[in-house]
């Protein structure tokens, strides 16, 4: 018996288990201190009320048996499909129900796609980049190569023509930094991936915070994405189902590599696998295409916004250089006074009593910055904000 030696390349903690770890041993040195938590990007309002009714309506169904629901659909169930199918055509973006595949989450999705393609293909990461793009390709023996997301090119990189890459990812809005691409950018990098013969997995989770209109909500606004793009989307940051696990995955019919539709590859891959989505939680999540639930939902996410705003006009008023806050739920702030990111950490919970995320656990491009997250409460935020203020 041997293990995934690959398992060995791999840091040795996962970034969000070294903060917990961290925080933890400064409360047990400080059980006084009150903390607030801005490093992980959990929600805190709870569900959207369309939602929860929805979902206890389906919970009732599952006790009678004239509508009880056992195995659904190994793509998910038609009903959803069909809600997000409807939810593209807002953007001008059409994509049949037999296009999507409803599964637990993004973060599922952008490992499990990985099944379908060979470990000898070369994986391109923008650096700082979600740890789970490059952690799962290390799992697998893959090469990764990085594409340089820093201040000058305002952390949405273009493409390198001199350089090979397989599969490209791209989470637009980024996370950790908050950039996002406009069309002209996803543009240069679906051209780029085209010629290329690469695969782009796209990373959508923060479609919904976006506010400018230059900004795309899919990569299939961008022509020729649907002969080179795989979308993931998540309801987790949408409409709180951080907690309750649904998202969805788009395949083009269009997208064939070495004669197969990626598509079957995908269906393949999930039906042997995966047992689906719950019904409740698929019933819960088409509430959110409801006009009742996109109101709730557009409440939520204007909360949290605004709970950014609180923050960035705060680090605007200290003169520390900040990024995103604006089309996502993230602040990139860069670390005053020079500190290392860890550096930062430190200073920020001992003087502020506030926990974010160091940006080097994102990549070597993120040494020196720091993530904070605007899912906190407000009366939290408006506590850090005042907090920030009479520190830095």
């Amino acid at each position: 018996m041997k293990i995934n030696s690959n398992f060995n390349n791999l840091q040795e903690s996962y970034l969000f288990f070294n903060i917990a770890k961290k925080t933890k041993e400064f409360i047990e040195k400080n059980p006084a201190a009150p903390i607030i938590r801005m490093g992980i990007g959990d929600v805190t309002l709870p569900l959207p009320a369309a939602c929860v009714n929805a979902m206890e309506k389906a919970s009732v169904e599952m006790g009678v048996k004239e509508t009880f629901k056992g195995y659904g659909e190994y793509e998910g169930f038609a009903f959803l499909r069909q809600a997000i199918s409807d939810y593209y055509k807002e953007y001008n973006v059409i994509v049949g129900i037999d296009e999507i595949f409803i599964s637990d989450g993004a973060k599922s999705d952008l490992g499990n796609i990985l099944d379908i393609f060979d470990d000898d293909n070369i994986v391109m990461v923008p650096d700082p980049v979600y740890p789970v793009y490059v952690d799962t390709n290390i799992m697998a023996g893959r090469k990764v190569i990085f594409s340089d997301a820093n201040e000058s090119n305002g952390f949405t990189p273009a493409p390198d023509k001199s350089v090979k890459a397989d599969i490209i990812y791209i989470c637009s809005p980024n996370n950790p930094t908050g950039a996002a691409y406009d069309k002209a950018g996803l543009k240069a990098w679906v051209d780029y991936a085209n010629e290329q013969g690469a695969v782009i997995l796209f990373d959508a989770a923060y479609e919904a915070f976006i506010s400018d209109k230059e900004i795309p909500h899919s990569i299939f606004e961008i022509e020729g994405a649907k002969t080179c793009a795989i979308e993931f989307c998540s309801f987790s940051k949408t409409a709180g189902f951080t907690g309750t696990r649904c998202g969805y995955t788009v395949v083009p019919k269009e997208l064939v590599r070495e004669g197969r539709k990626l598509g079957d590859l995908w269906l393949r891959r999930q039906s042997t696998k995966y047992n689906g989505t719950p019904y409740i939680i698929q019933r819960g999540a088409e509430a959110v295409f409801t006009s009742e639930g996109r109101q709730q939902i557009k409440e939520n996410i204007d909360y949290y916004k605004q709970n950014c705003v609180i923050l960035s006009e705060v680090f605007a008023e200290k003169g520390i250089k900040f990024f995103g806050g604006k089309n996502s739920p993230y602040i990139w702030l860069k670390c005053p006074g020079g500190m290392k990111s860890w550096e930062f950490f430190d200073f920020f919970i001992s003087k502020c009593n506030i926990v974010g995320t160091p940006g080097s656990g994102f990549g070597n491009n993120g040494e020196g910055y720091f993530r904070l997250t605007g899912f906190g409460s407000r009366e939290n935020t408006l506590i850090a904000a005042d907090r920030i203020k009479k520190t830095l």
